[in-house]
């Protein structure tokens, strides 16, 4: 198939950032989306996106099929302590049964950096993963690239940083009633809008760019400003300080504040995408009242 031929999506994962990214499309791209349940496929069904139920354990021959007329091939699955479930299942047929195949897409996560006590990383900086989480990470990003240089097509790895946009952001919370606003000092995060994550892989994916891009924010911020600045826009007073040391919290969300970095978005920029939300700040006004 010729490089100019129109492109076909099929999509690993059809979550929260897939799915943001599908809707830029026309459904008529997408070759198929994978889910875990017939309840989720019943609803990209309804967007009009082919669903295939895909739970990580089996291969289906009709996803094959599907892979055979497939131009770009993007993965928002995790790994697991068996490696990555996509390539378990499907690394042959993108090998040998994929001849349209010329991109591929992974999405993965800034966790793979680890803690860097608050200074700036990007892509050239070492990885130091810190959880099970971000190791299994760097072990699936090191088998994409050898898939992706085994069969000749550019690969993409967006590394994510903290995900938000509709249904996922401070503003649901103050509304439930669950904002906190966790202080430890000298901690930052990067953030990223969902739409920038879709703007991003539509910026890579249409000019068949690879290589490790930061899918992030131009501006890491403490986690209680966030949260105090979405208490202003919403006419809400702010959660009350709670002292990190003290608080009350899940393992895993302790583990989140146990990586403090600046994580740097130069190489996107660089290869021409421009931010939709550089900061929180133009996020967080667009999200107002949604």
């Amino acid at each position: 198939m010729p490089a100019t031929a129109a492109p076909r999506f099929f999509v690993f994962g059809g979550g929260y950032s897939a799915a943001a990214f599908l809707r830029t499309r026309d459904p008529g791209e997408i070759a198929g989306v994978t889910t875990r349940s017939a309840e989720k496929a019943e609803a990209l069904a309804a967007r009009g996106w082919l669903p295939f139920l895909f739970d990580g354990t089996g291969a289906g021959e009709a996803i094959a099929s599907a892979l055979a007329g497939t131009t770009h091939c993007l993965v928002s699955i995790a790994p697991g302590e068996a490696g990555d479930p996509v390539l378990r299942h499907f690394a042959d047929t993108l090998l040998r049964r994929a001849p349209a195949l010329r991109w591929i897409g992974y999405l993965s996560t800034v966790g793979v950096y680890g803690d860097h006590d608050g200074a700036w990383v990007d892509e050239t900086t070492p990885l130091a993963p810190i959880s099970k989480r971000s190791r299994e990470r760097c072990e699936a990003e090191r088998a994409w690239d050898d898939l992706a240089a085994r069969r000749g097509v550019p690969l993409a790895i967006l590394r994510l940083s903290g995900i938000y946009g509709p249904g996922r952001s401070p503003f649901d919370k103050l509304r439930a009633g669950t904002a906190r606003r966790l202080v430890k000092p000298g901690q930052v995060f990067n953030r990223i809008h969902v739409d920038d994550i879709a703007g991003a892989l539509t910026h890579l994916a249409s000019h068949d760019l690879g290589g490790v891009f930061n899918v992030t924010d131009d501006e890491p911020a403490p986690p209680q400003d966030v949260v105090a600045h979405a208490a202003a826009l919403a006419g809400l007073p702010p959660p009350p300080d709670i002292d990190f040391a003290t608080a009350d919290l899940t393992p895993m969300a302790r583990s989140f504040y146990g990586e403090n970095k600046r994580v740097s978005n130069a190489r996107l920029k660089r290869s021409g995408y421009t931010m939709l939300f550089p900061t929180y700040r133009e996020g967080l006004g667009a999200l107002k009242g949604l």
